[in-house]
């Protein structure tokens, strides 16, 4: 059964999410807030872990998982980002912004896409999860948490514990989250192009 916890949205308790990234250690799934929707989050070296992110989300390999890190200098660790790039990206970060960018060598060949070699990434800004990143201290991989079947987001921490709890290792609930999912932009080209409109405003990045 998943375990729960409710930590408070502005000064999250530190024992508690270091109960959170213990369980990460142990390849489990967790179910997150952020600063757009709840996620599903594990860590980005275990395979098993991924692979039953996947599950729950019922996707496949070619669906872009998406990197969760604390700032912009541990993106560039992940994505070949020029200054052009990163000016713009920088507008935006942190908030509820996905950018499709190429991977580096340092992103598992598993987590890119497999025919563009591209990865999400993006830096949140939510407290509670800026928090978990800081304690794990590294970033996370990431999906939205949308089930198969669904239309939208889970937003509600008890329903995503009663409809997951054999399938993931704990939910930290922070109250709920907004219902839409991130703006994604892709920058994997030489035109920025918005492929998902979120909660994030593209005009804060000028498109």
């Amino acid at each position: 059964m998943a375990q729960y916890f409710s930590v408070h949205p502005v000064n999250p308790q530190a024992r508690l999410l270091k109960q959170a990234v213990q369980l990460l250690t142990q390849s489990q799934v967790l179910a997150v807030p952020t600063d757009s929707s709840y996620a599903l989050v594990c860590h980005v070296d275990d395979k098993s872990a991924v692979d039953q992110l996947r599950r729950i989300r019922g996707v496949d390999d070619k669906h872009h998982l998406t990197l969760l890190c604390r700032d912009l200098s541990e993106l560039a660790n992940f994505a070949r980002v020029d200054n052009k790039q990163f000016r713009l990206i920088k507008q935006a970060t942190p908030g509820p912004y996905t950018f499709i960018l190429e991977a580096t060598k340092e992103v598992p060949r598993r987590l890119s896409h497999p025919q563009r070699k591209t990865i999400g990434l993006r830096v949140p800004e939510h407290t509670v999860l800026q928090e978990l990143l800081s304690l794990h201290g590294a970033p996370l991989i990431a999906a939205t948490l949308i089930l198969p079947g669904d239309e939208g987001p889970l937003n509600d921490p008890e329903t995503i514990r009663e409809r997951l709890e054999h399938q993931i290792g704990a939910v930290i609930d922070a109250g709920a989250c907004a219902l839409e999912p991130t703006t994604v932009v892709d920058m994997s080209t030489d035109t920025p192009e918005v492929i998902r409109l979120g909660r994030g405003d593209p005009k804060r990045l000028g498109l």
